[in-house]
C-alpha cells in the first residue's frame, strides 16, 4: 500500500510539472507570436514588393517618404530584392537614395546582387553610374 501511495504521488507530481511546463511554453509562444505581429512591414513597402505601380505612385503623390525604412530596409531595397524594376525606376525618379544602407549594412545594389535580380541591378548601376 505504501508503494502504491508513493507511486501515485510521483505520477501526480509529474503531471503537475508537465502541465506547468506546457503552460509556460504556451505563454512563451504567445509572447513570440505577439512580438511578430507587432513588427509589421509598411503598406508602402508591401506595395513595392508586390509590384503595385499604381499604389506606389499614389502613395508617393500623397507624400510617402521614398527613403523611409521598414524592417530595416528602404523601399528601393525591397524593389531591388524582388526585381520590381518598374517600381524601382519610379522610386529612383522620386529621389530614392540608392547608397543608403539597411540595418544589415547592405545597399539596394547588394540586395539585387544577392537575389540575382539582373534587371534591377542593371537599373541601379545605370542610375548610380558604377
Amino acid at each position: 500500500m505504501r508503494k502504491v501511495c508513493i507511486t501515485l504521488s510521483m505520477v501526480a507530481l509529474t503531471f503537475t510539472a508537465t502541465a506547468k511546463a506546457n503552460n509556460t511554453k504556451d505563454l512563451v509562444l504567445a509572447n513570440q507570436i505577439e512580438l511578430v505581429s507587432k513588427v509589421d512591414l509598411s503598406s508602402f513597402c508591401k506595395a513595392v514588393m508586390q509590384g503595385d505601380i499604381e499604389t506606389v505612385k499614389r502613395l508617393i503623390d500623397l507624400g510617402e517618404d521614398v527613403n523611409q525604412k521598414s524592417l530595416g530596409m528602404t523601399p528601393a531595397m525591397f524593389a531591388a530584392r524582388y526585381n520590381k524594376v518598374a517600381v524601382l525606376e519610379i522610386l529612383i525618379n522620386s529621389g530614392a537614395d540608392l547608397k543608403m544602407q539597411s540595418s544589415q549594412g547592405h545597399t539596394a545594389k547588394r540586395y539585387a546582387e544577392l537575389s540575382n535580380a539582373v534587371e534591377a541591378l542593371e537599373l541601379i548601376e545605370t542610375a548610380v553610374g558604377s
